[in-house]
């Protein structure tokens, strides 16, 4: 790679912000240095600015603390056994092995000094090291929040990595399996009763996904429990799941998870989760699965700028998803808070990857003395949730449909997005499988480490 880490040592050089749009040097003198630009986080949005910048005339380092880009919107069939991990991730290495001004780093980022324009990188077994930076673009996504009470955490876990759905898979299937072997009715209750905290499309999903698992994978297995017994109760604080999609999908979907089994309760505030499950709304929910599927917040590195957030912990873009106050420096993703026709932009994969993009060609631009012509502008093309078999939403516009024919275009949208070829040949594959005979061909359950 033409990107080393003596490169990465150099001096970094001040940058222009789009305002200073007059004063861009039309072109670079011979001995100047190459420029730097980081890339923190190797998310959707972190991949698309690395690839725009595939032919800048610029060393690019990509930092992620973990060697693989995941697609997010598939995390929930790895927690559901339908899909085993490495379907739906793929090396961040392979991904963009063809980019020869790239070097990609397994590190961490634990903060961002604007003063020596640099960040602190905690390499594993190495401490802490400096990166400079020319550019940089903060693309670290986000984390699950538990609006204050992070005690909830030990007994809710919430999905946001391979780890997590790892975690939670071993979870739901160590449920069953202890079930079929306790004789007390009430315990046996408690076992098969899975409680998911939060109504936004991750727990209709989810919901969905483990009320066809109950139905129909598991049905033959067991002897002394009948896992179509089994009880889900989906909580969601607001008056409707899925609140950002039109109401009238918002019913369709409740109808469809209260066909499946799945007991909807909405307005409830989740006031206690421990060992025996949950209080809420003043109800007592015996539970040994609590899944968290509620809030997340900005990762913590973001504060670090010392740039003004919301409550959510997203830095606050100009128009050209540039912080202010913060010279060439840019936040996308999830970790930005962009406004768009007086509404903030949501926290999707497909608002993250067009500003990666963006990002990547305004920074292209900058490198050839050229402002930015046009500030960011999403193009919607809309917002999907399935609920289990047969069956999704779709909202796009003034475009609000449900049913088969809208599950269909989810499928299609989501193997078309898968980050690999071999990505998109296994899922299918198992996707077909899993259709016809029900059954889903990653139900294992991780042995914990040996003493």
């Amino acid at each position: 790679m033409s990107a080393t880490l003596e490169n990465v040592r150099q001096r970094p050089v001040e940058v222009a912000r789009p305002e200073d749009r007059e004063s861009l040097p039309t072109a670079r003198s011979a001995v100047a240095k190459r420029r730097r630009i980081v890339i923190v986080g190797a998310g959707f949005a972190g991949v698309a600015a690395a690839r725009s910048l595939k032919r800048c005339e610029a060393d690019v380092v990509l930092i992620d603390r973990r060697n693989h880009h995941i697609f997010q919107p598939l995390l929930y069939q790895v927690a559901t056994a339908v899909l085993a991990p490495a379907e739906i991730a793929a090396p961040i290495r392979q991904l963009l092995e063809k980019q020869q001004n790239l070097m990609v780093m397994l590190a961490e980022v634990t903060a961002i000094d604007l003063k020596s324009r640099s960040v602190d990188v905690s390499y594993p077994a190495s401490g802490t090291h400096k990166i400079p930076f020319d550019f940089l673009i903060v693309a670290a996504g986000m984390q699950p929040s538990y609006f204050g009470h992070n005690e909830f955490s030990r007994h809710a876990p919430a999905l946001k990595t391979l780890t997590d759905a790892a975690a939670i898979r071993t979870k739901i299937l160590d449920a069953y399996e202890l079930a079929e072997l306790t004789d007390d009715d009430g315990e046996r209750a408690r076992l098969m009763t899975f409680v998911l905290v939060g109504g936004g499309p991750t727990g209709v999903e989810l919901a969905g996904s483990m009320a066809h698992m109950a139905k129909v994978t598991l049905r033959e297995n067991f002897r002394r429990i009948d896992p179509a017994k089994t009880q889900i109760v989906l909580i969601e604080g607001s008056n409707r799941i899925l609140p950002t999609f039109a109401e009238s999908l918002s019913r369709k979907a409740t109808r469809r998870l209260e066909e499946l089994g799945v007991k909807v309760l909405t307005g409830m505030k989740v006031e206690n989760v421990d060992e025996r499950g949950v209080l809420a709304g003043g109800e007592t929910i015996p539970s040994a699965t609590v899944l968290w599927t509620a809030g997340v917040t900005a990762s913590s590195v973001s504060k670090t700028l010392g740039a003004p957030t919301d409550r959510a912990g997203r830095l606050a873009v100009d128009p050209f998803l540039m912080v202010p106050g913060a010279s060439g420096v840019f936040a996308v993703g999830d970790v930005a808070l962009a406004n768009q026709d007086n509404r903030p932009l949501p926290g999707v994969a497909q608002v993250a990857i067009q500003q990666g993009h963006y990002v990547g060609r305004v920074i292209s631009g900058h490198l050839k003395g050229k402002a930015p012509r046009r500030p960011f502008r999403y193009f919607d093309k809309g917002n999907m949730a399935v609920v289990g078999k047969n069956f999704a939403v779709l909202e796009r516009g003034r475009i609000r449909t449900g049913g088969f024919v809208t599950w269909l275009v989810w499928v299609f949208i989501h193997v078309m997005f898968l980050p690999q070829l071999q990505n998109r040949l296994r899922v299918q594959r198992q996707w077909l499988w899993s259709y016809w005979t029900g059954q889903r061909s990653s139900r294992l359950i991780s042995e914990p480490p040996r003493d």
